[in-house]
């Protein structure tokens, strides 16, 4: 007996050592620049240059993984303890190199992508700019870092804002809504991924698809369209009733118009796994803010 169980132990430290031996299965990723990363295994030691790409990373369960982040990433708690490397278009190639990654996340419109390939580090380029694209990078970033369950984060987004369509009180539909993504002021046009948000939501969207997805406009632009309701973060609170005429707009005069702190404004602007919750966040707005039935136009 003592004989069989001493075979059996050497088999099994043979086919240990054996297993061991053979080299993690290597595979490749496509960024969004049609650059091809070939991972000989699943990346360790990630840093990331867009907040969208850092809060995807750790709702797929990688949050562990990460070892720096730029300045604006702020989400989960986690992360804020984490060395952050410069923004996104402005990172320290130096502090990313001394944190030794195994693979950088960067935004395509990224200057630093080729300096840190030229020093030899993985680079990823992926930047979602519509709800389609940010569900893609999801399953990409998944791929990437050999992780189960982008599918399934996938799916809870898109039931998320199907939920939040459906809250929209019925009457309340067909709101036409300017939306302020960034003082300038720069509004969010009906192909961003907010103006995406806003379709599904049955709402309306004064901007032109003709100027883009965040485009800068002309304050009179705004006034010569008077929109039903105005979203707008805190930054701009200050200066809106200041332009010119503006106080004149029905959504200043009635009080439709939703001013979300500085928290809300990261769920709003990011196409990333908060998708969903951006969608209730506008969704409350037009329930609390939108005008009574038959006040549209």
């Amino acid at each position: 007996m003592s004989l069989w169980r001493g075979l059996l132990r050497t088999s099994v430290g043979a086919l240990l050592v054996l297993v061991l031996a053979v080299p993690a299965r290597a595979y490749e990723v496509a960024d969004d620049r049609g650059v091809v990363v070939s991972m000989q295994s699943p990346p360790q030691r990630i840093v990331s240059l867009l907040p969208s790409l850092t809060e995807t990373v750790c709702e797929l369960g990688a949050c562990g993984r990460l070892v720096g982040v730029d300045r604006y990433s702020n989400w989960p708690a986690a992360v804020r303890s984490l060395p952050q490397v410069g923004g996104g278009l402005d990172p320290s190639i130096e502090a990313i190199v001394a944190l030794k990654p195994d693979l950088v996340l960067v935004a395509t419109s990224s200057r630093a992508s080729e300096r840190l390939r030229a020093l030899g580090l993985k680079v990823l380029a992926l930047e979602p700019k519509t709800g389609a694209d940010a569900l893609r990078v999801i399953g990409k970033l998944g791929h990437a870092l050999n992780l189960p369950g982008s599918e399934r984060l996938a799916q809870s987004i898109e039931e998320g804002v199907a939920a939040a369509a459906r809250s929209v009180p019925s009457h309340l539909r067909g709101q036409r809504v300017y939306f302020e993504a960034s003082p300038g002021p720069h509004a969010a046009g009906p192909s961003s991924f907010i103006g995406e948000m806003l379709t599904k939501l049955g709402l309306g969207n004064i901007i032109s698809p003709e100027l883009g997805p965040f485009p800068k406009i002309n304050p009179e632009y705004v006034l010569r369209a008077d929109p039903d309701l105005i979203m707008a973060g805190q930054r701009s609170t200050a200066d809106l009733v200041a332009r010119p005429g503006w106080r004149n707009l029905r959504a200043v005069q009635t009080q439709r118009v939703c001013i979300f702190d500085a928290a809300e404004v990261d769920v709003l602007v990011r196409p990333g796994p908060r998708m969903a919750e951006a969608a209730h966040l506008m969704a409350k707005c037009v329930s609390e803010k939108g005008a009574p039935a038959g006040a549209t136009r």
